[in-house]
């Protein structure tokens, strides 16, 4: 009993000796516990920035039931590496340098948050002083801390106002310079030229609604960029701030135990939180796909209409919308259950934690801190809980900010892929569902070989395969040539290849071999069955893709295109539908004639070297046609027609005939020939329908010859 009572009293001893020590020692013990705090801080926002947070563990990936996928495997949608690299080549875009406007806007933004904490630290101090001075009864004390605080609301009021208008200033800026550097990828303001907007729909199927991409996407990722900072650094900040002022408070060891038990729960939140980054990818895709089965539906609309396919539309665009709402209710609920949990661990577990830390001045006698005056501890204590929650409130919005990153992942990967596949597409690497021929041996190495083109003031084809996109090969070798004012007539079945042979001489589809010279693409101007007329004035309809002024440039005046519109039979166009500067949805005021002859008369006014003619004369009358052809050969334009109109035979002089069948011929036409030929053929044709008849007809005269013999 002896021994143990000696080793209570030597414990007891050794543990006043320690807390003596500690006494003597406790600022560097606090320096050393708030430097711990600030690594812990740093490890965290590493942690959670480097994609170690929320449902990083389960490698989030999402692609679209149509696209979405590179190389056959679905896009990963995630907070780690692969997301920095997409963001840094974006950032590089749309922060092109510290001189920029962007960095300008993001230093101004970062000043109004420093400032707007200072403001707070000073708020939290003065509620702590209007709460001491209602406790002492100090009436005057009280007024003129009611009078700082509507004096400290001017700044801050004002902190707030900018800085929301700054953060909307720089999602403005960030979408303006990737919308810019997409179009020009996708237009060609660069002067490549390689027809980007026609390839990446036509001839690759990764992405299948660019114009989405484009509009919603690049806004959505630019308005989550930019909050995304707001989001990050101002409660960082905080996060250093309040709990640095509140340790000098409450003590650094209050700090530290509030710290372990945050992380604790913090644990737990991180392994229940969904992959919301997957999700946003997702719901972007699924609105994607559901905008794109409506574009179709305009687009095809009078076909849809004639063969009453309203109800097989009706539950198409239901599926892609039902898919949408499936999702958006799986992703609701999860954000419900997440959103409860969160709430209570961030604002209720922890607001508990703290109230119990600024408690601490009240029950415990801290070394150099003087409690006796209940104002004193009044003023402490509510000064301590409003940066407790403040503080709180910072870490609340960093773990909130994973929810933000994993958003901002979800809209990188949807910009990040259209312009991945842009540049895939501009080296030449496209990924085109193939049919089944397209795999046999001989069919695979053409596919993977490759042409040479060379500018020319000619048209020659020397072994030329021609191929579509799917890897239909139309035609093995086509060999022939074609000079300056040597028209040529194309003919043959439905696709057999006579529209693909002019997306070869246009630039639009790949030379898989052989060699191509050709004019360049300027040289060149299409006419097809259905033209295209722009949105804008009469005259734009005329000039496209001329402007006003460089029409003019050239000397061309509305008289001018007056007397153009003439040749066609179309100048009184001008007074019915009000001068050259009415606008209006022309596709819809002009007949389908009056379209074609539209687009006869926008090639009069270009007057280029060769006209491509697909079936571009078949809704005018033959006397039109005919004058419209006339006034091409005497513009001295070569024309490259595709037609099956027998009349227009007679403005050509080489013939190329497919047969359908893989095979072709190519020489000199003699209409005259051709068309006897023809006569003689229909001729034939109607005699040969008649021998049926006639042989009927002769079974019943021998059966009534017999008839009457007997």
């Amino acid at each position: 009993m002896v021994v143990f009572s000696s080793l209570r009293s030597r414990e007891k001893e050794q543990w006043k000796n320690l807390v003596k020590f500690y006494a003597a020692n406790r600022p560097y013990f606090q320096r050393g516990l708030r430097v711990a705090f600030l690594v812990y801080v740093l490890v965290a926002i590493v942690h959670i920035a480097t994609g170690s947070g929320p449902s990083s563990r389960r490698g989030a990936s999402v692609s679209s039931r149509k696209g979405g996928k590179r190389d056959g495997k679905p896009q990963r949608v995630a907070v780690d590496d692969v997301f920095y690299k997409r963001l840094s080549k974006i950032l590089r875009i749309v922060i092109p340098g510290i001189k920029s406007k962007e960095a300008l806007l993001l230093c101004m933004h970062s000043s109004l948050l420093i400032f707007r904490t200072a403001i707070s630290l000073y708020v939290a101090g003065l509620d702590g002083k209007i709460v001491a001075s209602l406790v002492r009864a100090r009436p005057l004390e009280f007024f003129f801390n009611i009078l700082r605080w509507l004096l400290v609301a001017i700044p801050a009021t004002w902190t707030n106002s900018w800085l929301s208008y700054i953060q909307s200033k720089l999602a403005l800026a960030y979408r303006t310079r990737l919308t810019q550097a997409v179009i020009g990828q996708y237009l060609g303001d660069d002067g490549a030229g390689d027809k980007m907007y026609y390839k990446i729909s036509n001839l690759d199927d990764r992405i299948k609604n660019p114009d989405q991409m484009i509009t919603h996407d690049i806004q959505q990722f630019s308005s989550s960029l930019a909050a995304i900072y707001a989001n990050v650094a101002k409660p960082v900040l905080d996060m250093f701030i309040y709990n640095y002022q509140l340790s000098q408070n409450v003590g650094a060891e209050g700090l530290f135990v509030l710290t372990v038990l945050m992380q604790g729960s913090t644990v737990l939140l991180r392994a229940l939180s969904p992959s919301f980054g997957a999700h946003t990818a997702m719901s972007a895709q699924l609105v994607g796909s559901f905008r794109h089965t409506h574009s179709r539906l305009n687009e095809f609309a009078e076909e849809i209409a004639f063969l009453e396919g309203e109800e097989t539309e009706k539950l198409l665009l239901e599926r892609e919308y039902g898919g949408i709402m499936k999702h958006e209710n799986y992703v609701l609920k999860a954000r419900w259950w997440h959103g409860c949990f969160e709430e209570w661990i961030v604002k209720w577990l922890w607001g508990s934690f703290g109230l119990g830390i600024c408690a601490i001045p009240t029950f415990f006698k801290l070394p150099g801190v003087s409690s006796s005056d209940l104002g004193i501890r009044t003023q402490g204590f509510v000064t301590n809980r409003r940066l407790l929650l403040s503080g709180s409130d910072a870490m609340g919005r960093v773990l909130y900010s994973w929810k933000d990153l994993q958003d901002l992942a979800g809209y990188t990967a949807r910009v990040s892929e259209l312009m991945d596949t842009m540049s895939d597409i501009r080296t030449g690497n496209f990924k085109k569902s193939l049919i089944a021929s397209a795999s046999q041996e001989e069919n695979v190495k053409l596919l993977q070989s490759r042409g040479k083109v060379f500018e020319s003031e000619e048209i020659k084809f020397e072994g030329v395969p021609i191929v579509t996109p799917n890897g239909d090969v139309l035609v093995r070798s086509l060999s022939f040539h074609v000079k300056r004012g040597q028209h040529l007539l194309i003919v043959g079945p439905n696709g057999c290849g006579k529209s693909s042979l002019f997306r070869i001489l246009g630039g639009l589809w790949t030379v898989y071999g052989g060699v191509v010279h050709k004019p360049p693409p300027k040289d060149f101007l299409l006419i097809p069955q259905r033209p295209y007329l722009c949105l804008g004035t009469l005259r734009d309809q005329v000039i496209y893709p001329h402007s006003k002024a460089e029409m003019e440039n050239r000397g061309t005046t509305d008289g001018d295109l007056l007397r153009i519109l003439s040749l066609v039979q179309m100048d009184g166009v001008v007074e019915r539908e009000g001068g050259w500067d009415a606008v209006r949805e022309w596709r819809d005021s002009l007949s389908g004639g009056d379209k074609q002859k539209m687009a006869w008369a926008r090639l009069f006014y270009h007057n280029p070297k060769y006209a491509i003619l697909d079936e571009a004369t078949s809704l005018v009358p033959p006397d039109m046609e005919g004058m419209m052809m006339d006034n091409a050969t005497r513009l001295g334009i070569t024309l490259l027609t595709v037609s099956h109109r027998p009349s227009l035979w007679k403005y050509h002089h080489m013939i190329l005939h497919y047969d359908g069948q893989g095979g072709y011929v190519f020489t000199k036409l003699d209409a005259e020939k051709r068309l006897a030929m023809q006569e003689e053929k229909q001729t034939l044709e109607t005699k040969l329908q008649e021998v049926p008849k006639m042989k009927a007809r002769l079974a019943e005269l021998e059966e009534a010859v017999r008839d009457g013999a007997m």
